[in-house]
């Protein structure tokens, strides 16, 4: 006769047993490790053009006298890790007490409560539905990295409709995500790629255009239809309404509150766009915001100062999560064996013709995006090497470029290097393992759709 832990333990889910995120991304730490011995150290010849720094393609050589790494090696590169991921650490701790504050002043909940109440419970798929669109605009317009704290305001959403944090965190970070990734106005991947491939600026916007809207109605249908069914068993201790939607109200001071908020987005959207913002400047921006909410609400700086501290308190599980990732570039740059992975991959796309081709470059893609994280540095890294092979399988360079997008954007929602995606998860209240088992069935759908846009585009000549 089976015991009762036995039969308990024969009910639960697969994804009950993955172990914590911080377990999974220090076994692919140590699975980089071993790989460091098995890839032999190579690089690329580099030289400055235009500022940037571009691969001299056919320059690739093996090194030789690179040293081995050692066991205790793989310990020193998580804090090594930690200290070059410290930027999204630092705006993952203040957005968490940014939002802890708005929270406790209840303007945010009281507002979704109110705007959820006039559209109606009951039109919850119109709701995800616009929420995700709206996310993808700020992908496709502001990035990604910038858009991080962005995400509690989804979960408040989420809740407001009676779905978990994890319906708000897709709707947020896959919006968000799908929108980077195939913004036909991308200047970190499209501008940078564009610019090595002697190609007009945002030029062939109508294949990433049609992709984009597309991969969002399909992400919009999927959150629908599967993310809101799915049956949780973790706990979710993440914010929910505290009273009935019919019950809110918004006072003069929430008024005040929430025009503080919208007036710094927007200030922190013009330095985005003409001042060369990024994350420390946002994450100042958003410090300077959390203090006047404060101000304005009547709270001494000590009670700031504990409002913020109880806020980062909160999501530093997650913040430590993106250290521990970043420790794996650490590994990968220590060995010098990202090149010659980028050289190797790169050498598969060469003798397959036509639109398969394009399919190839985005799988090889998104493959190096796992050891170069960064949109534009993997631009100046492939495309290089990438644009002479597609001149040499007949492949369009405008094609190769979307592939490159496909390959590199998709990808940064899964991959454990993002140190973005990471961030916004924190934010999210929800566990890398559990994001991956709700995200993976839909990152298969939308690879069939991209490479489906792709084999278009080859055949319309794009």
């Amino acid at each position: 006769m089976r015991t009762n832990d036995q039969a308990l333990s024969q009910r639960k889910k697969w994804y009950q047993t993955v172990p914590d995120p911080m377990v999974l991304i220090f076994m692919i730490l140590l699975a980089t490790y071993v790989l460091t011995f098995v890839v032999p150290a190579g690089e690329y010849e580099r030289v400055e053009q235009d500022g940037r720094t571009r691969v001299v393609p056919g320059s690739f050589e093996y090194l030789s006298d690179v040293g081995t790494i050692s066991p205790f090696d793989i310990f020193v590169a998580v804090p090594r890790g930690l200290n070059e991921a410290s930027l999204y650490l630092f705006i993952v701790f203040i957005a968490g007490g940014l939002f802890h504050i708005l929270q406790r002043t209840g303007a945010l909940e009281n507002a979704i409560g109110v705007a959820v109440n006039r559209v109606g419970v009951e039109r919850r798929n119109i709701i995800i539905t616009a929420g995700t669109f709206i996310y993808g605009f700020f992908g496709v317009a502001v990035g990604f990295e910038n858009n991080i704290a962005l995400v509690p305001i989804a979960v408040l959403i989420a809740s407001a409709i009676g779905c978990s944090s994890l319906v708000g965190t897709a709707m947020a970070v896959g919006g968000i995500g799908i929108g980077f990734a195939l913004s036909p106005i991308n200047p970190y991947t499209v501008g940078v790629a564009q610019g090595i491939a002697e190609l007009p600026t945002f030029s062939g916007a109508w294949l990433r255009t049609l992709l984009v809207v597309s991969s969002l109605a399909l992400l919009s249908f999927y959150i629908c239809k599967w993310v809101v069914k799915m049956d949780f068993e973790e706990p979710d201790d993440t914010k929910v309404m505290s009273k009935s939607l019919d019950e809110y109200r918004l006072s003069k001071r929430n008024k005040m509150t929430l025009g503080v908020f919208v007036l710094g987005l927007a200030a922190m959207l013009v330095g985005v766009f003409t001042q060369g913002w990024y994350i420390n400047e946002i994450a100042g921006m958003f410090l300077l915001i959390a203090i006047v909410i404060g101000i304005v609400n009547r709270l001494s700086a000590n009670e700031i100062v504990r409002q913020m501290m109880e806020g980062a308190s909160k999501v530093t599980p997650g913040a430590l999560v993106i250290g521990l990732a970043a420790s794996i570039q650490v590994i990968l740059n220590q060995a010098q064996i990202i090149d010659t992975i980028v050289y190797s991959l790169s050498g598969l796309i060469q003798g397959i013709p036509g639109a398969m081709s394009a399919i190839m470059a985005s799988v090889v893609q998104g493959a190096i995006n796992l050891f170069v994280p960064s949109g534009s540095g993997q631009a100046l890294v492939t495309m290089p090497i990438l644009i002479p092979v597609a001149d040499l399988v007949g492949m369009s360079r405008q094609l190769m470029i979307t592939a490159f997008q496909v390959g590199d954007g998709l990808t940064n929602l899964i991959v454990p290097t993002s140190g973005g995606t990471l961030a916004m998860l924190a934010l999210g209240r929800v566990s890398y393992v559990k994001w991956l088992k709700a995200i993976l069935p839909f990152m298969a759908l939308v690879y069939v759709l991209a490479w489906v846009g792709l084999v278009i585009g080859h055949m319309a000549g794009y």
